[in-house]
This record gives C-alpha cells, structure tokens and sequence, in this order.
C-alpha cells in the first residue's frame, strides 16, 4: 500500500520532499534487521547542514504520521540515538504519542517495550524481499 501524501503541498515542504527517499533507504535498513543512527542515516542520504539532524528529524516525523494514518507499523522506529542505547531519541516517543501510538511515561520501562515492538513490527513489515517487492515503493 503506498503512503499516504498528508502534505497539502509537498512541492514546498522539504520534510515531504524527503519521506519518500527516506522511506525506501529505510526499507533496506529493515532488511537487515539492524537499527542505523541519526547520524549514520544523514549522511546515507546525502543531507547537507546546516541543521542536517533537524532536516532529518522533520522527514521522520512525517513519516510517522503517515504510518499512524496508514495504521502501518512505524518504519522510524529503525532510527536510534548513539546516545539512548539503542532508543531513538525522546522525539520519536512524543510524536508516535501525538498520533495516538504511544502512551505512557517517557522515563519509564514503556519506552524500551514499544521501541522494541514497534521495531519488530516496521522490519517484518517493511523489509524488501522477493516476497515483499513493494515495501520500497
């Protein structure tokens, strides 16, 4: 199922300009069934400062509002902090709660249990395979 455009003029929003590449780097990420950082995620795609993790931060954040309006698993969830041991980072977390996928307390164990199912979920879900050739479209 492609993704829904929730930007009313994509043309002009550099965070919808970004999710649909954004979304397919990831689908191979998912394939590998590891989590890339921030950081390492940047520079795949090429982002340029200034503000390289804020332009990112900004793609991510769209691209989960468009998996909680597709009820899809969250494809961000492959994307961690260097810093958070293996979490993304707190914005991810107030994001998935804004769209009405995470609730709970940000210091608690509720974290690290819906990173972990949401993790597992976005790479059974979005991983390229001969199977699941669309999942990068």
């Amino acid at each position: 199922m492609p993704p829904t455009d929730l930007s009313e003029n994509s043309a002009v929003d550099p965070a919808a300009q970004l999710a649909p590449r954004l979304r397919a780097y990831l689908c191979q990420v998912a394939g590998q069934a590891v989590p890339i950082t921030y950081q390492a995620l940047a520079k795949a795609l090429g982002l340029a400062p200034p503000n390289t993790i804020h332009q990112l931060t900004l793609a991510l954040e769209y691209l989960i509002k468009e998996d909680a309006a597709a009820n899809q698993p969250l494809i961000t969830a492959l994307v961690v902090s260097k810093t958070r041991n293996g979490l993304p980072a707190p914005g991810f977390f107030d994001c998935a709660q804004r769209v009405g996928r995470f609730s709970g307390d940000h210091s608690g164990p509720e974290p690290l249990a819906f990173h972990t199912a949401e993790f597992e979920a976005a790479v059974t879900f979005w991983r390229v395979t001969p199977e699941n050739p669309a999942a990068s479209a």
